[in-house]
């Protein structure tokens, strides 16, 4: 599944509200989850997700005028695909938000 978010935030300043947020990941899968977080280049940050009993593998992809989100779902949990994405989508905007206050 791949949810692609447009921004006009460039590289640097997404990079810094990713870091800055990635903690939030587990707080929007509903029913708890457990995300550990890799960067293993600059504008790529990878994601091993348990929820649900099940283990979800990501990565978010910074471009220069888009964020790309990918996951990998289960085929157990294929059927919730656009429920998934949108919920995504969603939570990915929150992470690239500036900050409250």
């Amino acid at each position: 599944m791949r949810v692609p978010l447009p921004h006009k935030l460039g590289k640097d300043e997404v990079r810094r509200r990713l870091k800055n947020h990635s903690h939030e990941i587990a707080d929007s899968v509903p029913g708890g989850a457990r995300v550990d977080t890799q960067w293993p280049s600059e504008d790529r940050m990878t994601m091993a997700i348990s929820a649900m009993g099940h283990a979800l593998w990501g990565a978010i992809e910074i471009e220069e005028e888009q964020v790309v989100i990918e996951l990998d779902l289960p085929l157990a949990l294929s059927f919730l695909e656009p429920i998934v994405k949108g919920a995504v989508a969603q939570q990915g905007q929150r992470l690239l938000a500036p900050p409250k206050g």
